[in-house]
């Protein structure tokens, strides 16, 4: 028993022994760490800092923040980014609205002055880290965080507000600048349109020099057969119809003359005066000789060269057609000759367009003549022409004058001190093709003289560029009876919006444009009121393959 008792004594001493010296020997560790800390800090602050009061507090917050990371220099980060981001965005929205000239605006002049806020913002001390890398301090840090933040919010004020606007400014002028550059592109293509449908006007069809060709070979092989016709005396009868018709065109002729001829209630008493070139005179000889008018009309041809009186002495266009200077202008590309393309068309170099000017002196035994171009088709008798009264005045026409359209001021040269003086430049423009001439009244008022005055002044083409229609509005200048729409309807070879109504009540329609009947070129809707007067039994008109 008594061992017993004295071993358990024995034990729980041991034990105790044993947690009492453990908790002395940690304790005495801890003690000396924590002088050894104090002792390392006390001679760190001695060397470093004057002694005051707060000395030891501050020192301690300074070295466990050099220890870690400093919060405030992870939010400086951030804000230094913000602003430096913005002041980007701010530079871009002001470049733009430079870029849509818009310099003056007050929305740039704001963008500029937020710029100008960032950068200011940016270059103060407070917004970058110290240089001893010591952390800011806090009040100094929330002011500047706050001024940046107000810079910030305004800035996308300003943005929010501006963007819808600047994008659609750039929209827009990215569509000017596409359209610019497609318009530059539709003028392009006009002009080699323009060219391109000018030589397909005016340039001989296939067709027409077949049937040129093969009406002179049948003259060279049946010379007995086209022997010229006996004088007819119908052709100075001044109390007939008589027509005048100039052109170097054949079948266009043929049509001109069918549709009066055919239309007409007394075709015996009409008399077609046609003239053409030397070169084309054998083919219209043999066409009519081989397909004669019917119902007793008659038919005088003549070339250019048989009047006489036309030489260039006489006829001051005669003499600027012979002109060295002329042929430079048509056949020379320069940019001095540069000039609407529709007056390099080789039938200005024609004399048959200005034999209208020269009506009394061609025919000196009539009274009066209509005049037909080569691309009309008349519909109905025409001889009511003849009765209307002209009131004195040389020239009966259709005028084509609507609103500030077809009138003396797009004709002539308004800038030159004798047009100026001499015209009125909102006079109403009438129409070649269809006119009926008072050859007396012309005699009278000695217009082929005013021509000639004209045409010897227009030598540098400083009245008017080219072309017959301009001279005739000066020649008849105050000399033009109006007569009623209805007579001649024109337009049928380039607009395709002239009523079938009007077509159809009008006396003679004309082709005039380039896209002429008889070309591949013309217009449909139209065509078949030509070709219905085509003689299509003219073996010729079959052969050359004409497609009509």
């Amino acid at each position: 028993m008594a061992v017993a008792f004295r071993g358990g004594r024995d034990g729980v001493g041991s034990g105790l022994r044993s947690f009492f010296t453990y908790r002395i020997f940690i304790s005495a560790l801890f003690s000396f760490l924590f002088l050894a800390t104090f002792s390392v800090f006390l001679n760190s602050s001695r060397h470093h800092h004057p002694p005051h009061d707060h000395t030891l507090t501050s020192s301690l917050g300074r070295t466990f923040l050099a220890l870690q990371s400093d919060p405030l220099k992870t939010r400086l980060d951030l804000i230094h980014k913000q602003a430096t981001d913005h002041l980007t965005l701010v530079n871009a929205y002001a470049a733009y609205a430079r870029k849509l000239k818009l310099d003056a605006s007050k929305q740039l002049k704001l963008f500029e002055d937020l710029a100008i806020n960032f950068s200011d913002l940016q270059s103060k001390p407070g917004l970058k880290p110290e240089n001893n890398g010591n952390a800011l301090e806090e009040d100094a840090f929330r002011v500047l965080e706050k001024e940046v933040k107000d810079r910030v919010k305004t800035a996308r004020m300003m943005i929010v507000e501006s963007k819808e606007s600047y994008d659609t400014q750039l929209k827009i002028q990215k569509l000017k600048d596409t359209i610019f550059a497609v318009q530059e592109q539709l003028a392009k293509a006009k002009k080699n349109g323009a060219v391109a449908s000018l030589i397909s006007a005016k340039s001989v069809p296939k067709s027409l020099n077949c049937l040129a060709m093969r009406l002179v070979g049948e003259r060279i092989n049946n010379p007995d057969k086209y022997k010229d016709a006996p004088f007819d005396s119908a052709v100075e009868d001044p109390s007939l119809y008589h027509y005048a018709i100039f052109s170097d065109n054949v079948i266009a002729v043929s049509v001109v003359v069918r549709s009066v001829v055919m239309n007409a209630e007394e075709p015996w008493k009409h008399v077609f005066h046609v003239v053409t070139d030397r070169m084309n005179l054998a083919a219209m000889k043999v066409w009519f000789k081989m397909r004669p008018l019917d119902r007793g009309a008659h038919i005088e041809i003549k070339s250019v060269e048989e009047f006489k009186f036309l030489n260039s002495s006489y006829a001051p266009v005669l003499k600027q057609l012979e002109s060295a200077k002329l042929h430079k202008f048509y056949f020379e590309n320069r940019a001095e000759n540069a000039t609407n393309i529709k007056f390099k068309n080789p039938k200005y170099l024609s004399m048959l367009n200005h034999l209208r000017f020269y009506l009394p002196e061609m025919y000196p035994k009539l009274n009066k003549i209509l005049f037909l171009d080569d691309d009309v088709v008349v519909q109905k008798d025409v001889t009511g022409l003849w009765k209307i009264n002209l009131d004195g005045k040389v020239n009966g026409a259709v005028e084509t004058c609507f609103g500030s359209f077809h009138r003396y001021g797009q004709y002539l040269n308004f800038t030159h001190p004798l047009i100026k003086e001499r015209f009125n430049p909102n006079a109403c423009a009438w129409a070649f093709g269809m006119n009926i001439f008072d050859l007396n009244a012309w005699r009278r008022e000695k217009c082929t003289d005013q021509y000639h005055y004209w045409q010897n002044l227009n030598e540098d083409r400083s009245l008017w560029e080219l072309g017959t229609l301009p001279p005739g509005l000066m020649t008849f200048y105050s000399k033009t009876k109006s007569l009623d729409k209805s007579w001649h309807v024109l337009g049928l070879g380039y607009n395709p919006g002239v009523s079938m109504d009007e077509i159809k009540k009008a006396a003679v329609i004309h082709y005039n444009g380039n896209m002429k009947p008889w070309l591949d070129i013309a217009m449909n809707q139209y065509k078949s009121l030509w070709t219905k007067y085509v003689d299509n039994e003219m073996e010729f008109v079959q052969m050359c393959n004409f497609g009509l």
